[in-house]
């Protein structure tokens, strides 16, 4: 039996990564505060293999770009 897993979309990825950067003030500081989620959810996630090709550190950027830009997604 083969699993097949979906292909990882690499413009995506840049380009989410860009848009991060650009919304930062501070380039240092946002790219420490995505290493730190990124090793958090390492960890925490460390039994859960949803994806194995999202990276923690993908899935980081992902999350905290959607957090900036669509802070309804996160509710009170």
């Amino acid at each position: 039996m083969m699993i097949q897993y979906k292909k990882i979309n690499y413009n995506q990825i840049t380009y989410k990564t860009e848009e991060l950067l650009e919304i930062a003030q501070n380039r240092y500081k946002i790219t420490v505060q995505v290493a730190n989620r990124a090793k958090r959810r390492k960890y925490e996630d460390l039994d859960i293999i949803d994806d194995p090709l999202m990276k923690p550190i993908i899935r980081s950027i992902f999350e905290m770009v959607d957090e900036i830009t669509q802070p309804e997604i996160i509710g009170d």
